[in-house]
């Protein structure tokens, strides 16, 4: 009797039923706070890396070649085969193109992406005579960009400051920095898409002033 008594109050009881719900409820509550706050933190990182990108073109179109010298002058050469077609406008070949990454590109992808030709890894702003890349978004580094050059049908051939191209850049390989969702949820591996910027160049000769 007295069991069975206990055992109904105990059932009427509703005491701490609100502590179980919220306890129950919180982690719920911070898992989607944490999502809001890091999508926010994602389009910071997809937004740094569009501009980061879109600054690297506007330099890189008036900077010497980022492809080395003798890969940019074998895809584009500066004269003509017959010398009596120099002054005719250059073909509009698009599938002429040259393509560097990384180490396989020349010091002027440092200089871009770094701020100075001897870099190795993204120094301060003191240490520099101009931003970089990486100062902008601090995840690119110069192995994670790849240079296209194409032709673009404008110029002419022997053009004294050389061909006028259609240069591509664009990233690879750098993923957002998630961490809360990425440690629980094991988004680390999601990647910001290539984000190609296409520019003409100019002509293509760094300005040594600049």
């Amino acid at each position: 009797m007295v069991t069975s008594r206990t055992l109904a109050n105990f059932c009427r009881d509703n005491s701490g039923v609100s502590l179980v719900e919220a306890l129950l409820t919180f982690p719920i509550v911070m898992l989607v706070f944490a999502a809001f706050i890091e999508f926010g933190y994602a389009m910071s990182q997809w937004n740094q890396t569009v501009k980061a990108l879109q600054y690297g073109a506007r330099l890189a179109a008036v900077s010497d070649p980022l492809v080395p010298a003798t890969a940019f002058s074998t895809a584009f050469p500066a004269d003509a085969s017959d010398p009596l077609n120099n002054g005719k406008a250059t073909p509009n070949d698009a599938s002429i193109s040259a393509t560097c990454t990384g180490s396989g590109c020349s010091a002027e992808l440092k200089r871009i992406v770094y701020g100075s030709k001897d870099a190795q890894d993204c120094p301060s702003l003191a240490s520099v005579a101009q931003i970089g890349m990486c100062h902008i978004n601090p995840r690119i580094g110069a192995s994670n960009v790849v240079v296209t050059y194409q032709r673009s049908g404008l110029g002419y051939w022997g053009r004294p400051d050389g061909p006028v191209l259609t240069m591509r850049l664009e990233v690879r390989d750098i993923t957002f920095d998630l961490p809360v969702l990425g440690g629980l949820l094991g988004l680390n591996d999601v990647t910001i898409p290539a984000h190609p910027v296409t520019i003409t160049t100019e002509d293509l000769k760094t300005c040594s002033t600049c």
